[in-house]
């Protein structure tokens, strides 16, 4: 970013005020008007994904496996893919966002208007909660039909989805202002972003894994979300809820403060 577009953009603040509502609005519009543009890919397809791994995992493992926390395989097994196709859905959208603006040249038709470093993170990473969301509620409709047994505690199953649907949009826009190129992202997905998910107990309770595997995967933070959530559609868990969502606002509140700083110092962004 120049010298001119950093006095422009401290002008547009002075005349916008302390927050840019409309410049906010329109960002945050642009990064929902995307996903929506192409919900064949962004939302049908992640649900489709979703029934798929139902459907191997109850009918491979479903009868063998027996209940879990007193409830059947697959309505122990439903709550965890649906939240999973919350955080990865989440982290690609805010990622592709901007890799795509950055390798297109067009990343400057956002720096350059009058928004602030917080109101460029809050809105890439509510686009991504968006997302998330909308995923949830498509993935629920051809996923619960097979596995219902209701939603014992819907202000923590709410809660956990969205505050795991932020934390990943603002994985996502670190690894986006950090990528240069798409291979950047893929790398971030593969060997992080995945293997947190997968290994998080989305499949299975953490109390039949040995030491010191158990202990190592409570203290992986994707298993407070996909096990709050999981106790929130189930009413019961392997961890306290409470200590889940206070470890999981304490690193979206680091994310946040991470990705406002690249956004307020142009890392990787500045030509």
């Amino acid at each position: 970013m120049t010298d001119t577009s950093s006095a422009l953009q401290t002008q547009g603040q002075r005349r916008f005020g302390r927050f840019n509502r409309v410049g906010f609005q329109t960002l945050l519009g642009k990064e929902v008007r995307r996903f929506f543009k192409v919900y064949q890919q962004t939302l049908l397809a992640p649900a489709g994904t979703a029934l798929l791994f139902m459907a191997v995992f109850t009918l491979a493992l479903g009868e063998r496996r027996g209940e879990v926390f007193g409830v059947p395989f697959a309505h122990f097994l439903a709550p965890g893919i649906l939240m999973m196709a919350v955080l990865q859905n989440a982290f690609a959208n805010a990622s592709s966002s901007l890799v795509v603006a950055k390798v297109q040249g067009n990343i400057i038709d956002v720096l350059m208007p009058p928004l602030s470093a917080g109101e460029l993170t809050t809105a890439y990473a509510l686009g991504g909660v968006a997302r998330g969301l909308m995923v949830a509620a498509v993935a629920a409709v051809v996923i619960f039909p097979f596995a219902w047994s209701g939603i014992a505690h819907p202000v923590w199953a709410l809660g956990f989805a969205v505050v795991g649907a932020l934390i990943f949009s603002l994985c996502g826009a670190i690894t986006g202002i950090w990528a240069e190129k798409f291979d950047h992202t893929a790398l971030v997905t593969n060997f992080v972003i995945t293997p947190l998910a997968f290994l998080s107990g989305t499949f299975y309770s953490i109390d039949i894994l040995p030491e010191p595997w158990r202990t190592i995967s409570a203290f992986n933070p994707v298993h407070f979300l996909i096990d709050g959530f999981r106790y929130g559609v189930l009413g019961t868990g392997d961890t306290d809820p409470r200590l889940g969502m206070a470890v999981s606002l304490v690193i979206a509140a680091g994310l946040w403060w991470l990705c406002h700083w690249m956004f307020r110092t142009g890392y990787r962004l500045k030509s």
